[in-house]
């Protein structure tokens, strides 16, 4: 691991707000791995998050943190690296599921190995699709690292967690080019070509895709949609935002939805014999997304 900027925390901790609060009606009729209570004391932490997010995820923010992040001069290392790195993480959505990170990486991708045997890449993005939160290593606020995702530049929709009123004070709710149904964007114009509240997502997905360019390498596009949409439920389970969708979109959005199932639903207490599974792993790394990946 070569530390290029030196990380502010050693042991971020961090509230996956994705992981309480689900809104839409079809994860509802779903028995998610921890039920919460609107008491419980957790919610109002997550409703401050969500409130700070949607105040402060503006289109010149997201541009900032574009030109922040994507320098790709943080850290390089390799992947089994990086998710040794996210151990340090304190994941405070869950009390009482105080395993390692990594546990949570391969549960989900040994999940998706069983379900999908012969999609090895899929199995990857599963053990990976939680490497941009080494953002918290540097200070980022929470609500720039976790939580549902959203297109930035248009009228929000119907199903982002607590709604319009969560956005009354964003600046770009002011802004005419903004604050309409399209906002900034033309219908029909693909998912690609819309940009997304910044996080985790966008930033693994933009790391893998400099990395697989220099590296010579690729992952199917399912996989890289996958990654880059995974916590946009407004869209791929609220059922909004379609408007923006093309014929692509219509097609890879499967990929979306699988991952984001196992992410929320892998959780447990059975832990995997992770050393006995590294090897098999490390071998999907070398063809992916091999060496010291620029993060």
């Amino acid at each position: 691991m070569r530390i290029l900027a030196d990380m502010v925390h050693t042991t971020p901790h961090i509230l996956d707000v994705s992981e309480i609060v689900r809104p839409e009606q079809k994860l509802k009729e779903r028995e998610a791995f921890r039920d919460y209570s609107e008491k419980n004391p957790l919610q109002q932490r997550v409703k401050k998050t969500y409130y700070e997010m949607h105040t402060n995820q503006t289109v010149d923010f997201v541009k900032s943190q574009h030109e922040k992040w994507l320098k790709f001069d943080h850290v390089e290392c390799t992947i089994m690296e990086a998710l040794d790195k996210l151990n340090s993480l304190v994941d405070e959505s869950d009390p009482d599921f105080d395993l390692p990170n990594i546990v949570h990486a391969f549960q989900t991708a040994e999940r998706i190995r069983a379900d999908y045997p012969e999609d090895d890449w899929f199995q990857l993005v599963g053990l990976i699709h939680d490497l941009g939160k080494i953002m918290a290593f540097y200070s980022s606020p929470q609500w720039a690292v976790v939580g549902d995702t959203f297109p930035v530049g248009c009228l929000p929709q119907a199903s982002v967690v607590y709604g319009m009123d969560s956005f009354k004070d964003n600046k770009d709710m002011q802004d005419s080019r903004y604050n309409t149904q399209l906002g900034m964007y033309e219908k029909n114009c693909g998912m690609k070509n819309v940009i997304m509240s910044w996080g985790h997502d966008e930033y693994l997905y933009q790391v893998i895709k400099n990395h697989c360019e220099k590296a010579g390498t690729e992952i199917p596009e399912g996989g890289m949609y996958a990654i880059r949409f995974h916590s946009f439920f407004p869209w791929h389970t609220g059922g909004d935002y379609n408007y923006f969708m093309n014929d692509e979109d219509t097609d890879l959005m499967k990929w979306v939805m699988r991952l984001s199932q196992y992410d929320l639903y892998t959780k447990s207490t059975n832990i995997p014999d992770i050393e006995a599974l590294k090897p098999y792993y490390q071998s999907l790394i070398d063809k992916y997304l091999p060496g010291n990946v620029a993060f």
